[in-house]
C-alpha cells in the first residue's frame, strides 16, 4: 500500500467525523459510534492490526474515559453545589461589582483564571471549570463552551506544570537518533528542550495575545443581539492589556524558568493587574455589552442545566469570599499537587489502577484517580458543603443532577476515546506501517519541502484534535517533526516548537473535549454547532504560527544554536 493511500485511509475516520459533525450536523452520540467503527475497520483490514490489539486499544481508551468522566464529573458537583448552597448568586454579585460587561468578564475569567486552570491542571479542565462558571453568570450554554475552548490555546503548551514539554516533547525524542543528532551540535536533551521552550514561548505570545480580543468578537458576532464583529473590536485596548497582562511574564517565565510555570505565573500576574485595571475603569470602553433577554435566546444556545440563584436556600446569604474560596482551593491544591518538588504529587500518583499487558498484547491501560482534578473537585465539594453549611437535601440535589448530565456524556466518550486509541496504536500491527497519523503526517512532508515549518502547526494541530492532548500530539510527533527538519537541514528545535504550538491550537477542537466540556453545562447534541465556531481561531492560530515559523527559518535563518545547560 503506497503512502497516498495510506494517507487517504488515515484521514477517512477524521473526514467522516468532520463531515457528519459539522456539515451534517449530527449529534456527538449518533457520530462518533459509527466513526469508530470506521476506524476500527480500517485498522483491522487495511493496517493489519490484530483484533487483540484493536481490543487493548479499546479497553486502553476506556481507562482514559475514565479518567475525563471523572473530571467532569468532579466540575458538574462543585458547579450544582455552590448553587444550591447559594454562591452562584454571590459570584455573579462580585463581578458585577467589577463590570457588567460581558467583554471584561471574558478577559478575566476565561483568559485569565482558565489560563491559571490549564497552568495547574491541564488535559481539558480550563473548560470544564470556566463554562459553567460562565453559564452560573448568566452566559448562553454555547457561548460559555465556545469560549471554554478557546482558552485552550496559549495556555496549553505549558499546562499541566510543563507536561507537553516535559512528558511529550521528551517522551518523544528520548533514546532515539535525534537525541545523538543534538549531541553532534553539542546539544543536551535538557539544552534542545529548552530552547524548544523559548521559542514556544515567543510563537505562542505573538499569536495568543489577540486570543482575548478574538474571543470578544466572536461573542459578539454570534451571540449578540446585532450580530456584529465591532461590538467586540470596541473593547480593543482592554483585550490587548488583558492579552499582553499575561503573555508578557509567560515568556520571561519561559525563557528564564523553563516550561513548568509559564502559564501559572502569567495567568497569576495578569488576573492581578487586569482585575485592578477593570476596577479602575482602565482601558474600559464607554458603553458595556450585554447579551439580548434570555427570553429571545434561540434554543440552541441553552442547555439542560438551569441555574436558579439558591433554589432552595432558607434565605441564608453567602458571601462573595465564601463564595469564591471553593475555586481558590481549588487552584491550590491544584498546583500544590502537581509540583514535583513537593511531597504531594508523590502520594496521589502512588495508587494507581493499572492493566499492563491488555489481552497478552504490548498496550496497558493505567489510571491515577487520587492524582485526577476530579478527586481535587470532590475534595473541595466537600469543604463547601461544610463550609457554605449546606443541608443533606440540598446536597443530594446537587448529587443527583450531576449524576443525570454525566450519563450522556460517559456514551460518547465511550465510543470517542476508543476510537482515538485505535488510531494512534496503528503502528502495532503484522504489516509494518507506521501509525494512521505518522501516515498523513510522512505524505504531507513528501509533498511540501522548503514550505514544512508552514504546516508543521497543523500536524501538531491534527493530533490533538485526534488524541485530544497536546502532550500525546508531541508523543506521536516529535520524533517524525525532528526527522523532516533534519532532512532539510533546518531547525530541529524551531520545527518541534511550532508543533508543539499547533498541538495547543488543536485542543480547541478537539473532539471528545468538546463534548467534555459541552458535559459540563448540559449542551450534548450541540457539538457540531460548537466545531464549526472554534475552526475559526483554530485557523488562525495555525496559519500565523506557520508564517512566523517561514520568517524565522527562511528570512531570520534560525538554528540550532549550542547553549549552556546541565
Amino acid at each position: 500500500m503506497n503512502l497516498t493511500v495510506q494517507a487517504l485511509l488515515a484521514f477517512l475516520p477524521i473526514f467522516a467525523a468532520a463531515l457528519l459533525l459539522v456539515w451534517l450536523k449530527w449529534p456527538a452520540r449518533r457520530t462518533m459510534p459509527l466513526v469508530y467503527v470506521l476506524t476500527l475497520i480500517i485498522g483491522l483490514f487495511f493496517w493489519g492490526m490484530s483484533w487483540q490489539d484493536a481490543m487493548a486499544s479499546s479497553v486502553q481508551g476506556l481507562f482514559i474515559t475514565f479518567d475525563i468522566l471523572y473530571i467532569i464529573f468532579g466540575a458538574i458537583l462543585l458547579l450544582n453545589t455552590l448553587k444550591y448552597s447559594g454562591g452562584i448568586e454571590a459570584i455573579r454579585s462580585g463581578f458585577s461589582d467589577i463590570s457588567c460587561d460581558r467583554r471584561v468578564q471574558v478577559v478575566i475569567i476565561i483568559w485569565l483564571f482558565g489560563a491559571f486552570i490549564e497552568g495547574a491542571a491541564g488535559f481539558g479542565t480550563p473548560a470544564a471549570i470556566t463554562a459553567p462558571l460562565l453559564l452560573a453568570l448568566g452566559f448562553p450554554a454555547m457561548t460559555a463552551v465556545m469560549l471554554g475552548m478557546m482558552v485552550q490555546s496559549t495556555p496549553v503548551t505549558f499546562g499541566a506544570v510543563g507536561t507537553p514539554i516535559l512528558v511529550g516533547v521528551k517522551g518523544g525524542l528520548e533514546n532515539s537518533d535525534a537525541t545523538e543528532q543534538m549531541a553532534e551540535k553539542g546539544l543536551a536533551i535538557g539544552d534542545f528542550l529548552q530552547l524548544v521552550t523559548t521559542n514556544v514561548a515567543v510563537i505562542h505570545a505573538i499569536v495568543g495575545t489577540l486570543i482575548p480580543l478574538f474571543m470578544c468578537m466572536m461573542m459578539t458576532r454570534y451571540f449578540g443581539k446585532n450580530k456584529s464583529w465591532k461590538e467586540g473590536l470596541a473593547i480593543f485596548p482592554f483585550a490587548i492589556f488583558g492579552g499582553l497582562a499575561f503573555t508578557i511574564p509567560y515568556v520571561l517565565t519561559g525563557v528564564f524558568l523553563g516550561p513548568e510555570f509559564p502559564s501559572l505565573l502569567g495567568s497569576l500576574i495578569g488576573i492581578f493587574v487586569v482585575t485592578f485595571a477593570a476596577k479602575n475603569n482602565v482601558f474600559l470602553p464607554k458603553e458595556t455589552w450585554d447579551f439580548p433577554p434570555r427570553e429571545t435566546w434561540p434554543s440552541f444556545w441553552l442547555g439542560r442545566i438551569e441555574i436558579d440563584p439558591n433554589p432552595m436556600s432558607n434565605g441564608s446569604k453567602i458571601s462573595i469570599v465564601r463564595a469564591w474560596v471553593p475555586y481558590l482551593l481549588l487552584a491550590i491544591f491544584l498546583v500544590l499537587s502537581r509540583i514535583p518538588q513537593l511531597p504531594f504529587k508523590a502520594f496521589l500518583t502512588s495508587f494507581r489502577l493499572e492493566w499492563a499487558g491488555i489481552f497478552g498484547s504490548s498496550i496497558s491501560g493505567k489510571s491515577t484517580p487520587m492524582y485526577l482534578p476530579g478527586t481535587i473537585l470532590l475534595f473541595v465539594v466537600i469543604i463547601t458543603y461544610f463550609m457554605h453549611r449546606m443541608k443533606f437535601r440540598e446536597f443530594r440535589s446537587a448529587l443527583s443532577d450531576s449524576w443525570k448530565m454525566i450519563l450522556g456524556a460517559g456514551f460518547v466518550l465511550i465510543f470517542t476515546v476508543p476510537m482515538v486509541r485505535i488510531y494512534i496504536n496503528s503502528g502495532f500491527n503484522e504489516t509494518g506501517l507506521d501509525s494512521m497519523p505518522l501516515a498523513m503526517a510522512a505524505w504531507v512532508a513528501d509533498k511540501v519541502g522548503s514550505i514544512w515549518p508552514l504546516f508543521a502547526p497543523t500536524i501538531g494541530g491534527l493530533g490533538a484534535f485526534i488524541a485530544g492532548s497536546n502532550t500525546v500530539s508531541n508523543l506521536m510527533f516529535s520524533l517524525f517533526q525532528y526527522g523532516v527538519a533534519n532532512k532539510l537541514a533546518i531547525s530541529g528545535a524551531l520545527i518541534i516548537s511550532l508543533q508543539a504550538v499547533g498541538a495547543a491550537a488543536g485542543n480547541m477542537v478537539a473532539i471528545h473535549n468538546v463534548v467534555a466540556a459541552s458535559a459540563t453545562v448540559g449542551l450534548l447534541g450541540q457539538e457540531g454547532n460548537i466545531l464549526r465556531k472554534t475552526i475559526i481561531p483554530t485557523l488562525y492560530y495555525l496559519l500565523f504560527a506557520g508564517l512566523l515559523g517561514m520568517i524565522a527559518i527562511h528570512l531570520l535563518h534560525v538554528t540550532d544554536l549550542p547553549v549552556t545547560g546541565n
